[in-house]
C-alpha cells in the first residue's frame, strides 16, 4: 500500500515549477479530513473539530467550491470510512429494484441507509424506502451547489438529534445572504458553469445576494442536464447480457431563496424556500430478453422508465443573541414544512403476455419546530432545547396486470403519522486541562396508521420512548498532545412499512403482517483517541471505536407451511445483534508555505449475532487509505490524490457466492488558475490511469458467477472543466 505514496507526490512535484496560490481550486475529498475546522453537529454548539471527543469531517465553503462535486457521492469519495451506495441501474418493471434508488444512502463505519441521520439546515431529509421494484433513495434530494458547509459526524447522534442517528449524521447547511455579502458588501453573487465527461453533463449555477437597510436577500438556482454514468463495461447488446449503462436522460433543477431581517441589534428573522426536482428517463435495455419464442410468452421486449423526485421546504428561523445577558445568551427557533415525493413509472412490453404498467410513489409531509438555547456560566456552557415533528408518510402501488391475488391500486403500508418529540440538555465543562461534555436526551416516538384505502390486513399502532445519554472527555495533557474519549447511546425508531407491512398472495401461499411489539434499534458506542500537533504545521489523530447494536430489525418467516390453506407469514421482528469495531489514523502536514499534505487510513470489521451464531456484516467496507497533496502559489493551485482500497476478503463476507472486489488504486489530479480577481477556471481528472475497479459499496450482494460483473464497474478516466465568476 505504501508503495503508491511516491506516485501522488511525484505528480505534484511535476506541477510545482509552475504552481501558485489560488483562492479557489478543485480540492480532493481527502483534504476535508483536515482537523481544526469549526463543527456544529458534534455538540450542536460551535467547537473546533479538534476540540470534540469524537471524529468529525468538515467541508467548509471554500472546499465545497474547490471540489465542485456533481453529487455527494463524488464529494465524499475520498473519505476512508464513508461510502455512498449507488448500484448500476438494472431494474425490472415488477421484480427487481436494482439501482433504481440512485444514490441510495450514506454508509458511516459500516451502517447505512436510514440508520444514518441526514439533515439540511437542521431539518430531517426524506427517508429511503423500497418495496418490490420500487426503490427511493435519499442522497439525490440534495444539490451540492446549494451548500455552504457539510459535516459528517461519526457515532450515535441521538443525544443531539433524536432518532435515526444510529451510526452517525450528515449535517448540511445551505447558502445564506451573509455568506455572499460578508460584512461590507451590499451586492454580491456568482455565476459558475461546468461540464463532465463521466455523464456528458453540463451545469449552470447563479446566485445573487443584496442588502438594503435591515434587509438581506438571496436568490440562487442550479440547472443540470446529463445522461447515464459511464462505467468500464464494453458489451453494448440491447438485452440482459449488456454491461454498458442503460441509456438515460437526467434533468435536475434547484432553487434557493432566502430573506433575512435584522429586527434589532440582538434579533434576526430569516425565511427560506428550498426547491429540488430531479427527473430520470431510462431505456432499460438490460431488462430485455436475449431471445423470444412461443415458450417464453412473458419475455420482455422493451422497458421504459420515468422517475421523478421532488422536495419543497419552507422554513422561518428566529435568532436572538446577547452575549452580555445574565443567564440566556442565545436562542434559536425554527418552524418548517417540507414535502417530498418520489414517483416511479414503468411500461413493459412483453412478447405474448399482456403488457404491464407499474406506477408507484412514496411521499413524506413533514412539519416541525426546533428550539435551542445557551447559557454561559463560570466554567460551563449549557445548551438545551426541544425538537418536535410530525411526518405524514404514504405510498401507493398502481398499474396494470397486478400480481396474482392482488389488485391495483394498493398501499404497501397504511398512511401513517410518524411523530417525534424530544428534549435535550448538554453541559460543556472546562476545568483546567479537561473538557467534560455530558449530554442527555429524552425522545418519544409514535406511529399512528390510518386504515383508509389499506387492504393489507390488521393495522397496528406503535409508540415508545428512549433515553440517550452521552459523555465526552478531552484531556489537554501537554502542548500538542490531547487524548479524548466519548461514550454514547443511540436509537432508531421503526419505520411505518416495518410496523405495518401488509401484503397477501394466497395463490402462492404467503402473506405479511404488522408487528405492534417491534422495538427500536439501539446503539452503544465508545470512541477513544489521541490528537497531536507540532508547531502548527503538523496535525495528527489516532482513534479506535467499538460500536455494539441490538434489536436490529429484519423480516422473518414466523409461521405457515406455504400452502393456500396455511400460507407462510412474514413479519418484521427484532432479531440480531451487531458489533463493529475499527481504527483510524489521520495526518495533515504543511512542510513549507503553500504545500499541504494529508493522509488517512481506516480499517474496521463487523459481525452480526443471532441465536448464538455469528457471521460477517456485509455493509462494512474493506481497508481504505488516501494521500493528498496540494501546491498553492500565486494564481495557480495544483493537486493530486491517491486512494487505495484493499480487496474484500472471503472471511469478511457472509456468503461464499458473493463477488469479492479486488484491491484498487485510483489517482486524481486537478489544476486551477485565477485569470483575474473573481474569475477562475479549473480542470479535474478522476481516475487518471483509467483503472478498472469495483467499489464494494456498489456491488455488495452480486454473485461472483454473474455474467455481467462489468456492468457494476466504477467510471474510468473522466474530466471535469469548470469556470466561476464572482462579483
Amino acid at each position: 500500500m505504501l508503495r503508491k505514496t511516491p506516485v501522488a507526490l511525484a505528480l505534484v512535484a511535476c506541477f510545482a515549477p509552475i504552481s501558485g496560490q489560488a483562492q479557489q481550486s478543485p480540492a480532493t475529498g481527502t483534504e476535508a479530513t483536515r482537523l481544526g475546522e469549526i463543527t456544529v453537529s458534534a455538540t450542536r454548539t460551535e467547537r473546533a473539530s479538534d476540540a470534540v471527543p469524537n471524529t468529525v469531517t468538515v467541508y467548509d465553503k471554500k472546499r465545497l467550491q474547490q471540489r465542485d462535486a456533481r453529487d455527494l457521492k463524488d464529494l465524499l469519495e475520498g473519505e476512508v470510512d464513508l461510502a455512498v451506495r449507488a448500484v448500476a441501474p438494472r431494474f425490472t418493471a415488477a421484480g427487481s429494484s436494482t439501482g433504481r434508488g440512485g444514490n441510495e444512502g450514506i454508509n458511516i463505519r459500516g451502517l447505512e441507509g436510514n440508520q444514518v441521520l441526514m439533515m439540511i439546515d437542521g431539518i430531517r431529509m426524506p427517508q429511503s424506502f423500497s418495496f418490490g421494484a420500487f426503490s427511493s433513495g435519499r442522497v439525490d434530494f440534495v444539490d451540492p451547489d446549494m451548500l455552504v458547509s457539510a459535516e459528517v459526524l461519526r457515532g450515535p447522534a441521538s443525544s443531539q438529534f433524536g432518532s435515526d442517528g444510529l451510526a452517525g449524521a450528515l449535517s448540511l447547511r445551505t447558502l445564506s445572504p451573509a455568506d455572499l455579502l460578508g460584512k461590507d458588501k451590499t451586492q454580491a453573487g456568482f455565476l459558475s458553469a461546468s461540464a463532465l465527461t463521466v455523464d456528458r453533463s453540463t451545469k449552470l449555477t447563479g446566485a445573487f445576494a443584496g442588502a438594503s437597510g435591515a434587509w438581506q436577500g438571496l436568490l440562487m438556482a442550479t440547472v443540470r442536464r446529463g445522461h447515464e454514468t459511464r462505467n468500464r463495461g464494453e458489451n453494448e447488446a440491447a438485452n440482459a447480457t449488456r454491461t454498458r449503462p442503460n441509456p438515460s436522460d437526467i434533468r435536475s433543477e434547484s432553487v434557493l431563496a432566502k430573506a433575512a431581517l435584522k429586527v434589532d441589534a440582538n434579533q434576526q428573522l430569516q425565511a427560506s424556500l428550498d426547491l429540488r426536482r430531479r427527473k430520470v428517463d431510462t431505456e432499460v435495455l438490460s431488462a430485455r430478453a436475449a431471445s423470444f419464442s412461443p415458450s417464453t410468452p412473458t419475455a420482455v421486449v422493451d422497458l421504459d422508465a420515468q422517475d421523478q423526485l421532488d422536495r419543497t421546504r419552507v422554513s422561518l428561523e428566529h435568532k436572538w443573541e446577547d452575549l452580555n445577558a445574565d443567564w440566556l445568551q442565545s436562542l434559536k427557533t425554527q418552524v418548517y414544512v417540507q414535502n417530498s415525493k418520489t414517483r416511479q413509472y414503468s411500461i413493459e412490453d412483453r412478447y405474448v403476455s399482456p403488457d404491464r404498467i407499474r406506477d408507484g410513489f412514496y411521499e413524506e409531509q413533514l412539519i416541525g419546530l426546533s428550539s435551542q438555547a445557551q447559557t454561559q456560566l463560570s466554567g460551563h456552557r449549557l445548551s438545551y432545547g426541544i425538537d418536535l415533528s410530525r411526518n405524514r408518510i404514504s405510498g401507493l402501488r398502481d398499474g396494470t396486470v397486478p400480481p396474482a391475488g392482488e389488485s391495483f391500486p394498493s398501499k404497501p403500508f397504511p398512511d401513517t403519522d410518524y411523530t417525534l418529540g424530544g428534549a435535550f440538555v448538554q453541559d460543556e465543562i472546562e476545568a483546567g486541562n479537561f473538557s467534560v461534555i455530558p449530554a442527555l436526551r429524552f425522545e418519544h416516538y409514535s406511529l399512528k396508521p390510518k386504515t383508509a384505502g389499506y387492504s393489507g390486513g390488521q393495522v397496528v399502532s406503535l409508540s415508545d420512548q428512549a433515553l440517550t445519554p452521552r459523555l465526552g472527555l478531552i484531556w489537554r495533557a501537554a502542548a500538542g498532545f490531547q487524548p479524548y474519549a466519548q461514550w454514547a447511546l443511540g436509537f432508531r425508531a421503526p419505520t411505518p412499512d416495518q410496523v405495518n407491512n401488509g401484503f397477501a398472495n394466497p395463490a402462492q401461499g404467503y402473506r405479511s403482517i404488522g408487528n405492534a411489539n417491534l422495538k427500536a434499534e439501539h446503539a452503544n458506542s465508545l470512541e477513544v483517541g489521541l490528537r497531536g500537533k507540532l508547531a502548527e504545521v503538523l496535525r495528527w489523530q489516532l482513534s479506535a471505536y467499538e460500536n455494539r447494536y441490538r434489536d436490529f430489525i429484519g423480516q422473518e418467516t414466523v409461521s405457515g407451511s406455504g400452502t393456500p390453506a396455511d400460507p407462510l407469514v412474514f413479519q418484521y421482528v427484532n432479531l440480531a445483534k451487531v458489533r463493529i469495531h475499527g481504527v483510524e489514523a489521520r495526518l495533515m502536514w504543511q512542510p513549507i508555505s503553500g504545500l499541504h499534505l494529508s493522509g488517512a487510513i481506516a480499517k474496521s470489521s463487523g459481525k452480526t449475532e443471532r441465536d448464538g451464531a455469528s457471521k460477517p456484516l456485509e455493509t462494512v467496507q474493506p481497508l481504505r487509505a488516501n494521500l493528498a497533496a496540494r501546491w498553492e502559489w500565486g494564481d495557480w493551485d495544483l493537486q493530486a490524490a491517491w486512494l487505495h482500497s484493499a480487496a474484500k476478503q472471503a472471511s469478511a463476507s457472509s456468503l461464499a457466492s458473493n463477488f469479492l472486489t479486488p484491491s484498487y488504486d485510483v489517482i486524481d489530479v486537478g489544476a486551477a488558475y485565477r485569470i483575474q480577481p473573481g474569475l477562475r477556471i479549473a480542470a479535474y481528472v478522476s481516475n487518471l490511469t483509467d483503472k478498472k475497479y469495483w467499489r464494494w459499496s456498489d456491488v455488495r450482494g452480486i454473485a461472483a458467477t454473474s455474467p455481467v460483473l462489468d456492468a457494476y464497474t466504477a467510471p474510468g478516466r473522466q474530466l471535469q472543466l469548470s469556470m466561476r465568476a464572482d462579483f
